[in-house]
């Protein structure tokens, strides 16, 4: 039995930048075993699989070593092969995930996600973090799903070097550190090492949380931001309401089969 295998990279409009994901539509849903070695075998951050449901798309997330609740850049490549790959006609696409209903539209040549916003809640473990991230100081540390510390100089992000082992220690799913950026509103970096992925390129679904957070400080509901450290890529936050939409491009970079094991 073979099924099909997409890889793309995702908030880029060129290959081998932006964040790569492997997307594999499917008739119907294969042991969550099956899956899980699938995107263990990929060794992409993320893998997407969806199979079509009554509203739209029921779409799953798997990083090398778990399920994920939400993942931005793996929904916009999962879309990005639906509209582009598999001849989707409608301008919305309606995915049932974990994290609820998500939406994807057409956006010129790029795609917009639209995805509920995170409140950022104060951490007082602050010391345990800047130490795992090798930071001496930081203006605010704060968590959501991710742990989410903001710097005062942009040139730090390029230069961090996090203990992992230090990283997995720490509540939250993984750690963004962000500062606002001269040529983007605001730039970051995130590390996950807790749920099998060390760093991140782009990761969507922290902008769920940075993107509020940078609205607010600097009074815009539209920002433009970049994340990632020697790979990274760039997208557009759009505030609207308790929503965030992400705007963002893909390009495509492979195309092939998995082949699976009899029984």
């Amino acid at each position: 039995m073979k099924i099909n295998l997409y890889q793309v990279d995702a908030f880029t409009s060129k290959p081998f930048a932006g964040n790569p994901a492997a997307v594999c539509p499917l008739n119907e849903w294969l042991s969550d075993t099956l899956l899980q070695a699938i995107a263990a075998e990929n060794n992409l951050s993320e893998t997407a699989f969806f199979i079509r449901s009554e509203n739209g798309y029921h779409l799953r997330w798997f990083t090398p070593s778990v399920e994920v609740d939400l993942c931005g850049h793996a929904t916009l490549a999962a879309a990005w092969v639906i509209f582009h790959t598999l001849g989707e006609t409608a301008e919305v696409i309606r995915f049932d995930t974990r994290s609820g209903e998500l939406r994807v539209r057409r956006d010129g040549d790029a795609l917009a996600m639209d995805f509920p916003a995170k409140i950022l809640e104060p951490l007082d473990e602050n010391r345990e973090v800047l130490n795992a991230l090798g930071l001496e100081r930081a203006e605010a540390v704060m968590i959501s799903d991710d742990i989410v510390v903001v710097i005062d100089d942009e040139r730090l992000i390029d230069q961090l070097q996090p203990d992992m082992t230090r990283l997995k220690q720490l509540p939250g799913r993984g750690v963004v550190v962000t500062a606002a950026g001269r040529e983007f509103d605001f730039i970051s970096r995130w590390f996950g090492p807790k749920v099998g992925v060390e760093e991140d390129p782009v990761t969507g679904s922290a902008h769920t949380s940075l993107a509020p957070y940078w609205s607010a400080r600097l009074d815009k509901t539209s920002m433009t931001a970049q994340q990632g450290g020697q790979r990274k890529g760039q997208l557009t936050c759009d505030i609207q309401g308790d929503r965030v939409v992400l705007k963002g491009r893909v390009a495509p970079y492979l195309e092939g089969f998995v082949i699976l094991p009899d029984g």
